[in-house]
């Protein structure tokens, strides 16, 4: 006998929409969707149902497989002690993909739109090298050039801003769900650059006039593939051609900064608080941070899901001996929370054999999340007069990890934007270090700091040398890692 699948006892029909949601991918229905599900579940709120959109023509891929079933979506949340499945039902439209966002702008513009959210991952928000707005970006000066067709997500936000204006409606919030530190910040910082592109009298009154609350998420989702779908109609007997498997835990930390208002959501789990900024630089440094230090020594041994690296006891120590000596002190206090036992639990989310994440999406990107997940630790170590050279290690691991070749002598397939460029400068940073180091959007000012450069330099040569396993023992014995 299969077990139960929630279903929403609520009339789905009772819904009407409140919030559009731009990226509609797997975290979005695993997070806010699940939020929203749970407060209409309660009778709550039942006015700020989602509209889903999206500007990408995978975003049309998953209208249609979503339309395919009602727009329902089978969350199964992967607890060792047994998988739980719900059909969700918080979402009553998808716009269609149109390349002028013609659709997405009409949903925006209208007046029971609120809150337009986004989930447009952490690279999407078109920054340069510095964390700033990035002027010169071929599609920011696209949609500049034409406000009234952007291809962009910004730039639709700002066409359907305009078209309330003109109308007399308010201005909808602008909500970020993207994990980024400051994402409120980030978000507005894009909105109002690609205004002023091409209206600066514009770009100010979104900036005096539109809100952007910073928030923190955190809910490890991995990505769907056959894999998952057959769990789910193996398991559940549930025919989903889109379902979405997540661990148990959850959080949300918002700033209360909604001037439309906003769905109770704190009824349903979620932290408001005027110190997002705490709770956001804990989980990116100690969570995401974590993720990137089992990632490239997983990567590199050959090793293909993040629980099997916790069960691996060098690659757990490694992250164990990390966190507490060159993290965890430079993480600032968090309201009610203990630090340790963060981190504890962080090791013990990584371990859930359930999950099935994969280290090849813990080790995506690494060009845009080391500056931000990893950097920030280097920064206060080498501030604090301390070489973080578990910290240097890490990053000697992902320049090994970018040459392309595992230990085993296996390929490493491209797994970053920029990985043509990576793999190069890792290459030429067998032979010279300083190549790799000389990546300014990535270490700033700190690649160059003398004992940081050395500590490096001594890891990736012992690594090319040694090999990955002779690197860490020598780490964890409490040698120099090259030594």
């Amino acid at each position: 006998m299969k077990p139960c699948v929630a279903r929403p006892s609520y009339a789905r029909g009772d819904l009407s929409p409140g919030i559009v949601h731009i990226g509609v991918g797997n975290f979005h229905r695993a997070h806010q969707a699940v939020y929203l599900d749970r407060l209409f579940e309660m009778g709550k709120g039942r006015d700020w149902a989602l509209v889903g959109a999206g500007v990408r023509t995978a975003d049309g891929a998953m209208r249609e497989r979503l339309l395919g079933q009602d727009l329902l979506t089978t969350v199964v949340e992967l607890a060792p002690e047994g998988h739980r499945a719900r059909v969700t039902g918080a979402m009553v439209d998808f716009v269609p993909i149109a390349a002028d966002n013609g659709p997405l702008i009409a949903a925006m513009a209208r007046p029971s739109t609120r809150i337009v959210s986004l989930t447009v991952t952490e690279g999407g928000y078109y920054l340069d090298q510095h964390g700033a707005f990035d002027t010169a970006h071929p599609d920011m000066l696209r949609d500049a050039r034409q406000p009234d067709a952007p291809g962009s997500a910004f730039g639709a936000i700002l066409k359907a801003l305009r078209l309330r204006r003109a109308a007399g409606l308010p201005p909808f919030t602008v909500m970020s769900c993207d994990n980024l530190p400051g994402n409120g910040h980030v978000a507005q910082g894009t909105v109002t650059g690609l205004a002023a592109l091409s209206d600066q009298a514009f770009a100010e009154w979104v900036a005096a006039n539109v809100a952007f609350p910073n928030g923190m998420v955190d809910r490890i989702t991995p990505a769907t593939g056959q894999r998952e779908i057959d769990l789910v109609a193996r398991e559940f007997g549930v025919d989903d051609a889109a379902p979405v498997l997540c661990e148990p835990f959850m959080q949300w930390v918002l700033e209360d900064n909604f001037p439309q208002g906003r769905p109770p959501l704190e009824d349903a789990g979620v932290t408001f608080t005027d110190q997002v900024h705490a709770f956001e630089a804990m989980k990116i440094r100690i969570l995401n941070g974590g993720h990137a230090i089992i990632a490239y020594p997983a990567g590199l041994l050959g090793i293909e899901f993040a629980h099997e690296a916790m069960r691996d006891e060098q690659v757990a120590a490694f992250l164990h001996k990390v966190e507490v000596e060159e993290i965890l002190p430079h993480v600032k206090p968090v309201p009610g929370t203990s630090l340790v036992d963060y981190l504890a639990s962080i090791e013990e989310r990584f371990a859930n054999p359930d999950i099935g994440d994969r280290i090849r999406r813990l080790c995506l990107d690494g060009s845009n999340r080391q500056p931000k997940f990893i950097m920030p630790s280097v920064r206060d170590n080498l501030a604090a007069g301390q070489v973080p050279k578990g910290l240097a290690l890490l990053s000697a691991l992902w320049c090994r990890y970018c040459a392309g070749v595992d230990d085993q002598g296996q390929r490493i397939a491209p797994n970053d934007p920029d990985w043509t460029a990576l793999n190069a400068r890792a290459l030429a940073a067998k032979h010279d270090p300083a190549q790799w180091l000389a990546m300014r959007d990535v270490y700033g000012a700190w690649g160059q700091d003398t004992g940081f450069v050395a500590a490096f330099a001594q890891a990736l040569s012992a690594l090319w040398s040694d090999g990955t396993r002779a690197v860490l023992a020598r780490y964890l014995e409490g040698g120099a890692s090259g030594a």
